[in-house]
């Protein structure tokens, strides 16, 4: 294994690991690992540890232990960013297979939690890419999970557990390679259901192989796939693939800088980027979401410092302004109704998507719209989160506020979940979550997690995952 130079030895992660463990033994029997970003948005007294709650210092367990060249893997300690996942692998012209949009997102919370990301059409999920882990149990014990091995409950069960469970302190994930460049076809499609059959069409192709054409633009490999919803009428695939270098006389964008990577899927047919530009190609604005604080206006923008254009940065401003509601004072200075966050990541059947987009248009009302198909990876399933192996999925991830509906503050949040339900889908619990107890374990298996969370945490010194999402 070839060892990079970011985080130490083995032997310092070892020792970073028992002076954790020790930590643990030390403190009360509520603990909490603590993080310095965050990409939850269950905002309030709910997303606080409760008083009696000790955070468990984390700071020597953000790095990458080494990269295997010739294996295709990282051993990684479970409190590194993507960020800094990313750089230490394309030193070495690899990149993980599942790469979440947001820089901070921890590998260990997109395994607990989930993450997703244009190859997750062809490569599920980030915890799919999991070989082993080491766990940190709520008994304080530190168990090695593999697929096969003793602990393979505890392996299936991890991903959607939310750390209630225990905390992956080390894990070795697969890497696949990457050339210089990313191509992307911007293709545009009149209504949902033609946007819908291009992306059964388009995950298809990448499964066959095959070429073919499309608006006059040959492409190739589909390595990546996504796409965002403007109106019912304006929705666009964008289909990225590796390159060795840009096609002659292209030019290679940066987003970084006074351009705003979504307006380009409107303008710009045929686009390119380096590679790392385009895994972080959604970071500098968080997604379209620095509207909100005029980032995207050329004046502001210019005078925004270029390393303060960053989702952790907007993360923490809406943060603040959920604190102390300073928007609704002023809007109900102004006479105009308080906003309800309607901030979701939902999995519908692909098949379903036009039916889920024509309520969501109609009566939610937020655009652009994110979509990201994901199919699993084989035939394997993950009990917290069950999703049909042989389904094509599309995630459509929307993040903004809506007028409430008067009396009925959740109104709109409550509707997506309703129909994702109806849909035969699946709502990933990062955000706020308003199922009812019963009504959650139906969706989220149950007797599956209660026999995980009575072998592994038999005292309850965590709380269940009902409760972690909900505050309930």
């Amino acid at each position: 294994m070839t060892t990079l130079d970011v985080s130490g030895s083995r032997a310092a992660h070892d020792a970073a690991v028992a002076e954790l463990r020790r930590a643990r033994a030390a403190s009360g029997p509520s603990v909490q690992l603590g993080k310095r970003t965050s990409n939850l948005f269950r905002f309030g007294d709910r997303d606080r540890p409760a008083p009696a709650t000790v955070r468990l210092d984390t700071s020597a367990l953000n790095g990458v232990i080494g990269v295997d060249r010739i294996a295709r893997t990282a051993e990684v300690q479970g409190m590194t960013t993507y960020e800094t996942l990313v750089d230490a692998t394309l030193a070495h012209g690899l990149m993980p297979l599942v790469v979440p949009q947001l820089k901070t997102i921890t590998l260990g919370g997109a395994v607990t939690g989930l993450g997703i990301e244009s190859t997750s059409f062809r490569h599920g999920l980030p915890h799919e890419s999991v070989q082993e882990m080491d766990v940190l149990t709520p008994e304080g014990e530190l168990l090695t999970v593999t697929p096969d091995g003793e602990h393979a409950d505890l392996f299936h069960a991890f991903p959607n557990s939310y750390g209630t469970l225990g905390y992956a302190l080390r894990l070795v994930i697969e890497l696949m390679p990457v050339k210089p460049y990313v191509k992307l076809t911007h293709l545009r499609y009149p209504d949902a259901q033609a946007a819908t059959e291009a992306i059964i069409e388009l995950s298809d192709l990448s499964r066959s192989g095959h070429e073919r054409s499309a608006g006059g633009t040959g492409i190739g490999t589909v390595d990546f796939l996504d796409g965002t919803v403007f109106s019912p009428g304006e929705q666009y695939l964008t289909v990225g693939e590796f390159v060795d270098e840009p096609m002659p006389g292209a030019r290679v964008s940066d987003y970084t800088g006074q351009e705003v990577y979504y307006r380009s899927l409107q303008r710009r047919p045929v686009d390119h980027l380096k590679v790392r530009d385009y895994i972080w190609r959604w970071d500098p604005d968080w997604f379209w979401c620095s509207r909100a604080f005029g980032v995207q206006q050329p004046l502001v923008r210019r005078f925004w410092p270029r390393h303060l254009r960053r989702s952790d940065v907007y993360r923490r401003l809406v943060a603040l302004d959920q604190r102390y509601q300073a928007s609704n004072h002023v809007r109900r200075a102004f006479g105009a109704p308080e906003e309800e966050m309607v901030i979701q990541d939902v999995e519908i059947p692909v098949a379903r998507i036009p039916e889920f987009l024509e309520v969501f248009h109609r009566d939610v009302r937020i655009a652009p719209v994110w979509l990201c198909p994901v199919r699993l990876r084989g035939q394997r399933t993950w009990p917290l989160y069950p999703m049909d192996p042989d389904e094509l999925y599309v995630n459509v991830g929307f993040w903004s506020s809506v007028p409430e509906v008067p009396g009925k503050p959740d109104a709109h949040n409550r509707l997506v979940e309703e129909l994702v339900a109806d849909l035969g889908g699946h709502k990933s619990l990062y955000s706020t979550v308003h199922y009812d107890e019963d009504e959650f374990w139906a969706r989220y298996n149950g007797p599956a997690y209660r026999a995980v969370k009575d072998r592994y945490d038999p005292a309850g010194r965590a709380q269940d995952l009902f409760s972690k999402v909900t505050g309930r």
